[in-house]
Parts: structure tokens; sequence; C-alpha cells
């Protein structure tokens, strides 16, 4: 389901760090962060450990706390809601909108209540939610807006890379995303405040070396990760074009298939395909979509569910939000029937008809 890159540049690279001596909070990491932004075309860019820090970061730098409700998409990683949670705040669901799988601003605009402070869309699978209605809804209302880009790097909205449209965005740099550093993650924003302290924040509240102005966390980037990163910036336009061409590829070879619906990509989004995700209509088929993905397995493809269970299911959360469910009916619809399919970069043709073959067969369609 997903290939690391792991080119020649990234093993010089980490061997450079690794003669320098200077493992942490070097100039790789300031090099890596000046290298995105201005990829990004973001003013500030501050690396972290993780995409849920950075997510974590970004809303006790906004001041959310106790009280205060956040609506964000049930249909993520969980982090999306864990990191409201570390502050203290709620999570609220809004539904997602049943052909992109994210989330509707619709039922944003029926969750908002007294209490909440912001909106989290999430970027799911690397295609671009809806953000000029929901900066309406911000802008009505007041609200921040905090986008969770975990899987969006290089994505675009109305020919705008995603990374500043929101107050502030959130990427992850985990080793499965389409650009990676290990482990890792990074924010950016417009608000030079705010990335002054998220970067105290990030290093245990330091506004100098042993001067704690902030209740901070050990949310740092290491040099290593760093290099790793920076090693790959020039070739993320070209994973993301690759990406795009085998999921067309994917698509126009699936698009008849009885009971699969190929992913639906709006005209003004440009998505990076972090996963090609089909939904299966079992009432079509008569198999359900996890014996689909059984029968795939056992011809030889790896397949992936993104995901199995919404987060106000999850054992950890279900007692306090899972009544939410009765609230979100397309949701419930669609972790039934999302399968994601291979679409990575070091795909070939060969696997591509591979990957269909074995879906068509699955489906009881000879090929």
């Amino acid at each position: 389901m997903a290939k690391p890159y792991h080119g020649p540049e990234i093993e010089e690279a980490v061997l450079q760090v690794l003669r320098s001596g200077m493992l942490i909070q070097g100039r790789m990491v300031e090099e890596f962060e000046t290298g995105l932004a201005n990829y990004l075309g973001a003013t500030h860019v501050v690396a972290v450990g993780s995409g849920t820090a950075a997510l974590h970061l970004a809303f006790l730098a906004l001041g959310v706390g106790p009280g205060d409700e956040v609506i964000t998409t049930p249909f993520s990683f969980a982090s999306s809601a864990y990191a409201i949670m570390y502050c203290g705040a709620t999570p609220v669901f809004a539904d997602i909108d049943p052909r992109t799988f994210n989330i509707d601003p619709a039922s944003i605009e029926e969750r908002i209540t007294p209490r909440t402070v912001g909106i989290e869309p999430v970027h799911l699978y690397g295609q671009p939610a809806e953000m000029d209605a929901i900066r309406d809804i911000a802008a009505r209302h007041g609200l921040f807006i905090v986008e969770d880009a975990a899987q969006a790097i290089g994505a675009e909205y109305r020919g705008r890379k995603i990374g500043t449209i929101g107050d502030v965005t959130c990427f992850s740099t985990y080793a499965t995303k389409n650009l990676h550093t290990m482990e890792g993650g990074f924010i950016a924003t417009e608000d030079r405040d705010l990335a002054t302290k998220i970067r105290r924040l990030r290093n245990i509240g330091q506004e100098s070396k042993y001067r704690h102005t902030l209740v901070g966390f050990n949310y740092r980037m290491t040099e290593v990760a760093a290099a790793v990163g920076r090693a790959q910036l020039g070739l993320i336009d070209e994973f993301s074009r690759i990406r795009r061409q085998n999921a067309a590829y994917l698509t126009g070879a699936i698009s008849s298939l009885p009971g699969v619906t190929p992913p639906y990509v709006p005209p003004h989004v440009s998505s990076v395909f972090h996963q090609y995700t089909v939904s299966i209509d079992e009432s079509t088929l008569g198999r359900s979509r996890d014996e689909i993905a059984a029968l795939m397995k056992a011809a030889g493809v790896e397949t992936g569910i993104h995901y199995p269970e919404p987060i106000y299911s999850q054992p950890a959360l279900r007692e306090r939000f899972g009544a939410q469910a009765a609230l979100c009916p397309a949701t419930e619809r669609a972790y039934r029937q999302v399968l994601s399919l291979p679409v990575h970069p070091g795909l070939t043709k060969d696997d591509l008809d591979h990957v269909v073959r074995a879906l068509a067969s699955a489906v009881g369609v000879a090929l």
C-alpha cells in the first residue's frame, strides 16, 4: 500500500548530519523549514516531531481550552480529535460529503453552538475540503480554521497550495506520507505571533536557553529527520504527478466495474492521492467490502481501509461521543464501503494492471 522513498540522496543527507555531530536544533531543521515555506508559499513553517504534535501545538497556540468546542470530521485518523481533547476542549463531529468523504460545510453550520471556537477540516486522502464554504462559515461566526493536511502536501484548492488558506495548517511527515521524515510533521501559518508561540511551545516553552516563558513540550524534530525530508523537497511535485497518473489509470480501468465507485475529485481541486479510495456497494455485488478485500489479498494485492470505524466509535471515545453517530449518516455508510487501492509512485503499469484484474475478479468480472 505504501513504499517510503529511500534514494541515495537521503542516505547521503543522513550521513552528513551524523558526521556533523549536530543531531538536534541545528541548521538542517531550519533549512527544511525554509524549503517547505518556499514550496508552500507560506510565511512561517515550524517543524515538529509528528503530525499529532503539530495539531496539538496549533490548538494550544490559538488558546483552545476547557469549555471550548472545535468542529471536525469523524472520518479521519483519531489524532484529528485527540489534539483537541489534549487541550481540554471537546471535538464536535460534523458529517461528511458522501462523494469526497471530506467534511460537509452544511453539517458544520448545523453543529455550531455558543461554545464553538474553531473548525478543523481534514483534507482526507490528499484531497482538499471545500475551503471557500468553510472560510465563509468561519468568517460569519468568528471562528478560527486549523487545517489537518496530514495527507495533503502538494494538494491545491483553486490553484492555491494547501498551507496558506486557514489560520494554521498542520502536516504529517510520517513514513508512509507523500513526503516523509520517518516520523515528523510541520505547521504552516501566516501569523508571526502564532509561529513564535508555536516555536516556544515546541521547545519546552523556552524563550531562550533555560528561560521558560510557557509550559511547553518536547515536540522538536531531529536533524536526521529534517535531512530526510529536505532531500525530498525537489521531488514532491514529481511524486504527486505520478500518483495522479496512477490514479487516472486506475479510474479509467475500473469505472465500468459493477458496484465500484472510483474517487470523485471536484474540478477546482487537485488531489495528491495519498490514498486512492473506492466505494464498494454490497447491495449490488452481494459481497461486502471486507470480502472484496480478502479476495484481492488472496490474489496478491494489498488494500487498506481508511477508516474501519468513525472516531466517535473508537473504544476510547465511544461512551462519550458514540451518540453522535445518529448525526452522521453519510459517515455511517462510508466506513462500511471504503477500500483503498495501491497508488504510490513505486508502482509499474504491470502492478496497476494486476490491481485492476484482482479487483475485477473480486467483483465477478473477467478481464
